[in-house]
């Protein structure tokens, strides 16, 4: 299968973040998550992301399968950056209680040391959770994460429901690429060398077919599902379920220091979520 088209999607390889259970991951994704979002610290928030980094890595998750990801991720953060300097210039100011002015540009703006510290900080915030997104959702197998949930007191009904959602992922992208190659074959035009309103109108030419795909799917396997007798008992079983073994207690341990710790310099050490270095 091309390597595009299982982007989002589990893939089985054999590593120890593959082994982990659904819940753990989904557990240490919480904590660390929180422990970025908590903090306004950079030295903290640098080290999540190295950490995070390392993990994607170990995880032997391949560039093609994020590419598309981190280059939104880019674009969102570098709009992100301009509008928040175009809309509170001073926050930075605010925030740290001093004014160190870089250079002026023009009327009320001016980049001060106190803005980009708490731009580049933000920045490094989205930075740091979006390989932890990336890493959970593409090794984690969609069944034995619902049976995680449903083990641990989650509606199994709930469960299931967002173990379909993780696993329509790539069939979104197959239908998607599908519709698109007919439609090219046709002599739709999605290049570049089309103009923008054209190019907009003959998108449409697939996000309605992918639409009307998807209701026929979404409708065949509920179909399916009724005549099996989905939620007709309070409970049921999984093949693919998985117990606790001692590296996701390790895991989970891991992540629940880094979040404490995390706190714990926010509260004692810098007596603040902020890190003021101009002090």
């Amino acid at each position: 299968m091309n390597t595009k088209m299982k982007l989002f999607s589990y893939e089985t390889v054999d590593t120890p973040i593959h082994r982990l259970s659904g819940l753990t991951k989904l557990i240490c994704f919480l904590f660390l998550t929180f422990a970025v979002m908590y903090s306004y610290d950079i030295r903290v928030i640098l080290f999540v992301m190295v950490f995070s980094i390392t993990i994607l890595k170990l995880s032997k998750i391949k560039f093609s399968q994020i590419k598309l990801m981190v280059v939104y991720v880019l674009i969102f953060i570098l709009t992100n950056m301009v509008i928040s300097f175009f809309f509170a210039p001073e926050m930075g100011v605010e925030i740290y209680g001093t004014r160190h002015v870089i250079t002026k540009i023009y009327g009320k703006y001016a980049l001060t040391q106190e803005q980009v510290l708490y731009q580049v900080t933000k920045q490094f915030k989205y930075a740091s959770v979006i390989p932890l997104g990336m890493i959970f959702l593409l090794t984690t197998n969609p069944s034995e994460f619902a049976s995680s949930l449903n083990r641990v007191g989650v509606n199994y009904m709930a469960a299931f429901a967002v173990s379909l959602t993780l696993r329509y992922f790539p069939d979104i992208q197959r239908d998607y690429r599908d519709i698109t190659l007919a439609q090219q074959a046709r002599g739709l035009d999605l290049s570049h060398k089309a103009k923008l309103k054209d190019r907009f109108k003959n998108a449409l030419l697939i996000v309605i077919p992918l639409i009307f795909s998807s209701l026929d799917r979404i409708e065949l396997i509920s179909n399916a599902m009724d005549l099996r007798g989905f939620a007709k008992a309070k409970t049921r079983t999984w093949y693919t379920a998985k117990r606790f073994n001692r590296e996701d207690y390790l895991a989970i341990i891991i992540s629940a220091l880094i979040f404490f710790l995390t706190i714990y310099v926010s509260i004692f050490i810098n007596k603040s979520r902020f890190y003021n270095p101009f002090i």
